[in-house]
């Protein structure tokens, strides 16, 4: 017996039709690449996709063809998300940071057949479409005054002007795909990660639960996270449901640039990763200057250290939100909600809590698996290898479907964990990051964080490089912050107070700079390759 309701898709454009319907007049704000901020609404928004979608048929742009976008965090990027999807094409939007090769890689093997692009990344654009046959026009975002010098580019403006502001958003099965996007290949070659309608809207309904990120629309929401990668973590869906007023910063993700617009616009909900907010406090304090309208401040994509947590905490009154996902997890997996129990615990017990990665949003399912196989229990103890399920959780990557991206129904996500009674689950490494010393496993993620707790420390790397008698043993790079001259005996006083004794770096080194990579994460493997000829003292 089946029940007796009605049976509509899930589908992207359903999500800014209802925006334009019954929050069309709330703000959406974006500082634009020319320099100027852009006013609009979500009326203006669905508008415009509804014009992009009947330039993009004209273009010939048909259901089912990949539509490429590298760009900022833009009202016109944001455009693109609805109308390409909405249409029944595939959005794929590209990580700028990409190496060239991979860049190139990755727009050849998704055949794109139109490629949209910001003025900053012409010469990407231009190196792209001369070396994929594909590409068979490209689109500068930005209007005829603009336009740069690439042959046979047209303005976004143009191809808009003069286009219908309402479109009749085709009635897709929902499992179709809506938008494509790449891992960040730092081992081999970048892998797509193809999601859905269905996915997509299952997402946006999870994210914006209480006990998820709660994006509501008592939210100004000034999301970071680039929406080249995961799609902006799926706030700009979830902001099209609930009626957020969305706050897009462009290219000025420098401090000075976010503090103005966060003032500017009464920004109360931030969401971005680690560097970015480690550079916004460096400006707070070097400014003197307090957040006075963020409540909310989520954190993802690296492990939070406890420093951070405490800084918005207790010098900004912010909440800090701690997540963890991926890009084959759409990307939202777990999100750290405190639950009655911790109500008026010590601050500093709570902080513990905080630093862990949260509990599983309704919809994904966890475990952990030792090296054998076998599946480890949920005491908070037992560290395991990470796996995952759940409906917008990836099955296989994009033309290599006959190889299913999972074993045995879960995806193996590559990190080493563990989870309490409660459900919190704490990264403790990834797989292939981790520290085998004699036998047991050192953290390099606790350790870095212990390093960036010291105030002369503004960032710090774990590796681990052979030891003749343990195997392996922790190597500690530390970036001085700037004014501090930290000495390596100062920097292991302050670490022996925190951290078990044979979690103690047998090398502590100074460096200019860490390699991060294009999502933003220290390179690890590039360290590894660096260091690879250091030899600890013994």
């Amino acid at each position: 017996m089946f029940g007796l309701m009605m049976d509509e898709p899930l589908l992207i454009s359903s999500q800014i039709a209802f925006a334009a319907r019954f929050h069309g007049h709330v703000e959406v704000v974006s500082r634009t690449v020319e320099g100027p901020i852009h006013r609009g609404t979500w009326g203006t928004v669905a508008r415009r996709a509804a014009q992009l979608a009947h330039a993009l048929t004209r273009l010939g742009v048909k259901p089912g063809d990949r539509v490429a976008t590298i760009a900022w965090n833009t009202h016109r990027h944001l455009e693109l998300y609805f109308a390409v999807s909405g249409m029944g094409a595939v959005l794929h939007t590209i990580n700028p940071r990409l190496p060239p090769d991979q860049l190139v890689y990755v727009v050849d093997h998704a055949e794109d057949t139109v490629l949209f692009f910001d003025t900053t990344f012409t010469k990407l654009a231009q190196l792209a479409a001369s070396r994929c046959p594909s590409v068979r026009q490209v689109v500068a975002m930005t209007d005829a005054a603009h336009l740069p010098e690439v042959p046979g580019a047209l303005a976004y403006e143009s191809l808009l002007d003069g286009q219908p502001d309402t479109f009749d958003w085709p009635r897709l099965d929902e499992r179709t795909a809506s938008s494509l996007c790449y891992t960040s290949g730092t081992a081999g070659s970048p892998k797509g990660v193809l999601y859905s309608h269905r996915s997509t809207v299952l997402h946006s309904y999870a994210i914006a639960m209480a006990d998820a990120l709660a994006i509501s629309a008592a939210d100004v929401t000034l999301p970071v996270v680039p929406m080249f990668h995961v799609n902006a973590w799926g706030v700009p869906y979830a902001a099209a449901m609930v009626g957020s007023k969305l706050v897009l910063p462009g290219p000025g993700l420098d401090g000075k640039s976010l503090l103005e617009l966060i003032d500017a616009e009464r920004v109360n909900s931030l969401l971005g990763v680690p560097t970015v907010w480690a550079n916004l406090l460096a400006h707070l304090r070097a400014e003197g200057r307090r957040l006075t309208t963020v409540k909310k401040v989520t954190i993802g994509g690296a492990a939070c250290p406890t420093s951070m947590i405490r800084a918005f905490e207790e010098g900004h009154g912010a909440r800090v939100l701690h997540a963890w996902g991926m890009t084959e997890t759409s990307p939202l997996g777990t999100a750290n909600v405190m639950l009655p129990k911790h109500e008026g615990l010590p601050y500093e017990e709570t902080l513990a809590v905080k630093a862990k990665q949260g509990r599983p949003i309704y919809g994904v399912d966890m475990r952990l698996v030792g090296d054998d196989g076998t599946v480890q229990p949920h005491d908070g103890k037992s560290p395991g290898h990470l796996q995952v399920r759940g409906p917008w959780v990836a099955s296989a990557y994009f033309r290599q479907e006959g190889a299913d991206a999972h074993a045995d129904g879960w995806f193996a996500t590559g990190d080493i964990a563990t989870l309490d009674p409660d459900g919190y689950m704490q990264i403790t490494d990834r797989s292939k990051d981790v520290i085998k010393s004699g036998g047991e496993w050192v953290s390099s993620i606790d350790l870095e964080n212990a390093a960036v707790g010291h105030p002369g420390v503004i960032q710090a790397a774990a590796i681990g490089l052979p030891h003749p008698k343990w195997g392996e043993r922790p190597l500690l790079l530390v970036v001085r912050a700037p004014g501090h001259e930290p000495s390596r005996e100062e920097v292991a006083a302050f670490l022996e107070a925190r951290l078990v004794k044979w979690w103690m770096p047998d090398a502590i080194e100074f460096i200019e700079a860490l390699p991060i990579g294009a999502t933003g994460k220290i390179l690890k493997r590039t360290l590894r390759e660096m260091y690879a000829e250091y030899r600890f003292v013994t």
